[in-house]
């Protein structure tokens, strides 16, 4: 029990996630004032699923994980997929952004929407918020976010260092999380810019870069890649051992998140292609069988139809 109860501590980016909920309680209270019954109650359902994304959030950075996390790798690995899957998924199901917009009073709201949207002055923020919001750079940041914080030298770098640890790798998780998310799941008023075909090739894609990882810190290696956990006082499982269970936790955690998803983005591709099998043929770029469909608009046998 003490396990649960010790080692709590405060954590700076609480302070956002309490200002947040105030903001997007705010907002549903104001959109409740304009919207049906029907839609309110349905932003109140999203609003509980942002809310376990947030204390998710809040579990992975202040609870006894985050310290056990500077003791033990394979907790720091639990904690790396709260970060990266449970607590972005939940926030894009929740989808937080109308209301947190609605926070704002109506002049307000008009201010700051005519300077971002319409001003010369935010083109450059613009510019910068399309290029983030593409697709394949979403993708890309997120797997360089967590190649990258597997880097030793950088890994090493945020456990000795509080703020890069909790601004720098924690942040990148959560947002190229969201971002990459935001790809494959709906988040009204955001919608996934590409079809299923495409979304069940980026978490194949993506999947298999966690597994690479994975395999690289554990059966393509026999040596433990980080010293700040060589030395650490009480710890007997060996640093080696240590990183195994760490890279069999992101291995397999990996599947707990992809499977699910692909599975629902498989029979939307389903739907929308015919059948598996033309789903099949996207993915590894053959040609695609004729839709029955569009057999029909070309005439009962398949011959182009007259002008």
């Amino acid at each position: 029990m003490n396990l649960l109860v010790e080692h709590w501590k405060f954590d700076p980016m609480l302070v956002v996630i309490a200002a947040t909920v105030v903001a997007h309680e705010i907002g549903l209270s104001r959109l409740a004032q304009h919207s049906r019954p029907e839609r309110t109650r349905m932003r109140r359902r999203r609003s509980y699923v942002f809310y376990v994304g947030l204390g998710t959030l809040v579990l992975a950075i202040a609870s006894p994980i985050d310290f056990w996390a500077s003791e033990y790798f394979y907790i720091h690995m639990l904690e790396h997929i709260l970060l990266s899957f449970a607590t972005p998924i939940s926030i894009v199901v929740g989808a937080p952004w109308l209301p947190l917009m609605f926070f704002l009073p109506v002049k307000a709201r008009r201010r700051v929407g005519r300077f971002f949207y319409l001003s010369a002055g935010a083109r450059g923020i613009r510019a910068l918020g399309r290029f983030i919001r593409s697709p394949w750079v979403a993708v890309v940041l997120f797997n360089m976010a967590m190649l990258a914080w597997h880097v030793p030298a950088l890994f090493d770098l945020a456990e000795r260092n509080e703020f890069v640890h909790v601004w720098l790798m924690h942040g990148s998780f959560v947002l190229t999380g969201v971002l990459f998310w935001l790809q494959i799941l709906d988040s009204p008023p955001i919608r996934p810019a590409h079809g299923a075909v495409w979304k069940a090739a980026t978490i194949l894609g993506t999947n298999a870069v966690m597994t690479i990882l994975a395999m690289s810190m554990s059966v393509l290696t026999a040596v433990s890649w980080y010293p700040v956990y060589s030395h650490i006082p009480g710890v007997t499982l060996s640093p080696f051992a240590d990183q195994q269970i760490g890279a069999a936790i992101l291995w397999i955690c990996g599947d707990f998140w992809a499977v699910p998803v692909l599975l629902r983005v498989l029979r939307q591709a389903a739907a929308n292609e015919g059948s598996l099998s033309n789903v099949f043929d996207r993915l590894i770029k053959r040609s695609i069988h004729v839709r029955p469909e569009a057999l029909r608009r070309l005439g009962v046998d398949g011959e182009a139809v007259a002008d």
